[in-house]
């Protein structure tokens, strides 16, 4: 069980081949499981802090880039908007030193393969003057990856506020980013980040920072649910790459259709995921708690067909995301400084977390389902 007071089990990470979804071995009542390290490292550790000269200096002379910087808040990377008098804008990445090769030329590979397959509206890799996908910057300790990336062009959906209209082409337009990801490999698809759903209860190690009691019971049971009823049936879902982090500041309304933005969390893991963690975000709480997510699903249905074992699983995998959230939300509270800007806009996204995860226990599995009864 994935409580606080009771036994604890291991839960490592997915077998790759899906042969075994997740090894497990009891302990000791006193045992308390921790992540791994370099997961958990990944999203404490600041970002680098290079100055914008020394970026821009390097952007200069690496890939040719003229123009003026103006920071972005992330969780793990230093990025800049890049505003050029000729070529547009850019983004560009100082990549995390606790990232591993491997994940960056994975997201930097998917970015070519979406680019080659077209009809989606996302970042293109912008190439070093010598040809390269990346080039690299260092201080006195370490040398990090630089990238740079076009900037799509659009308004954030969490800036517009949700209607039916925008969350059905929200829904089409991931059932077609998951489409052109469809087929598409990499050595670094596996890729270690406690934002992956697959890893939902490694986070045990962090309930106690949840200081809201309530919120902290539903985040167990959403967990304990998660164990139960999804771990069983994870092998007989559809594997693939997938965004994996479709929330609306992420996703861009535009004149020429819906745009996707910042691939750091890509992984391979069920398709079904993505649509769970998009969903997570489309909330009302009015009297109609679905308003946005049967619309959405119904949108992404209709291009990218879902399985009725898919479906049947979306509950719980919707509140496993919230329940990630919620923890992160909480422990970044004690984690981050009052000031730290990706603190600050945490906040800002995810005060109703724990609100929605409630509402949803409240409407309650079967119902949830019956929304869904188009889905067979």
């Amino acid at each position: 069980m994935f409580n606080r007071t009771g036994p604890n089990r291991q839960f490592l990470r997915p077998n790759p081949n899906n042969d075994a979804v997740y090894s497990i071995s009891s302990n000791s009542d006193t045992h308390v499981m921790k992540p791994e390290s370099a997961t958990l490292a990944a999203i404490s550790t600041a970002a680098p802090t290079f100055s914008q000269e020394a970026v821009s200096r390097a952007i200069e002379a690496q890939f040719g880039l003229i123009g003026e910087y103006s920071p972005l808040v992330s969780e793990r990377d230093q990025n800049f908007m890049l505003r050029t008098d000729d070529c547009g804008h850019f983004v560009a990445k100082v990549t995390s030193d606790l990232e591993e090769a491997a994940a960056t030329d994975f997201q930097i590979e998917a970015l070519l393969h979406l680019e080659k397959k077209g009809g989606v509206n996302v970042p293109r890799v912008v190439r070093t003057k010598a040809g390269e996908t990346f080039g690299e910057i260092s201080d006195d300790s370490s040398s990090y990856r630089l990238r740079v990336v076009t900037w799509v062009d659009g308004e954030p959906l969490e800036s517009q506020g949700l209607n039916e209209r925008s969350v059905c082409d929200f829904g089409a337009a991931l059932a077609r980013l998951d489409e052109a990801f469809a087929g598409y490999t990499h050595p670094g698809e596996n890729q270690a980040s406690l934002w992956d759903l697959q890893r939902v209860l490694e986070l045990r190690e962090l309930i106690d920072y949840i200081s809201d009691s309530s919120a902290r019971d539903s985040v167990v049971q959403a967990a304990d649910d998660f164990q139960n009823r999804v771990l069983p049936v994870l092998g007989k879902l559809r594997y693939q790459v997938i965004h994996s982090d479709a929330n609306p500041g992420n996703i861009l309304l535009a004149d020429d259709g819906i745009g996707f933005i910042d691939f750091g969390d890509i992984v391979k893991a069920p398709l079904v995921f993505d649509v769970a963690i998009a969903m997570s975000y489309l909330r009302s709480f009015d009297a109609n708690p679905l308003k946005f997510m049967v619309p959405f699903i119904a949108a992404y249905h209709s291009v990218n067909p879902l399985e009725a074992r898919e479906a049947d699983v979306l509950f719980d995998l919707v509140r496993a995301r919230l329940t990630t959230t919620i923890t992160f939300l909480y422990w970044r509270l004690s984690a981050r400084a009052e000031n730290d800007p990706y603190r600050q806009k945490a906040l800002e996204v995810e005060s109703g977390a724990g609100r929605f995860l409630a509402i949803l226990e409240s409407i309650g599995r079967s119902e949830f389902r019956e929304e869904l009864s188009f889905i067979q």
